[in-house]
């Protein structure tokens, strides 16, 4: 996945870690606004989290940040 995108999962889970604590679930789609304005990096994440980890629709912040720091 693109450094760009990894940064920004990073930082989205510590925005809903910070505000709502480290139970915290969200989706891939958190990690996007409420449009399809980059088809391509929403496929991208979509493939990552659905196909090459098979995770949940809903996973803890600090398991996709801790997933995605260490480049899995």
């Amino acid at each position: 996945m693109r450094a760009n995108l990894r940064q920004r999962m990073i930082e989205i889970c510590d925005e809903k870690i910070t505000k709502k604590g480290e139970d915290v679930g969200l989706s891939f789609y958190a990690f996007f606004a409420n449009k399809n304005d980059d088809p391509d990096a929403l496929m991208e994440v979509a493939t990552w989290w659905i196909k090459t980890h098979a995770l949940d629709h809903f996973e803890k912040a600090v398991k996709i940040k801790a997933m995605v720091a260490v480049g899995k």
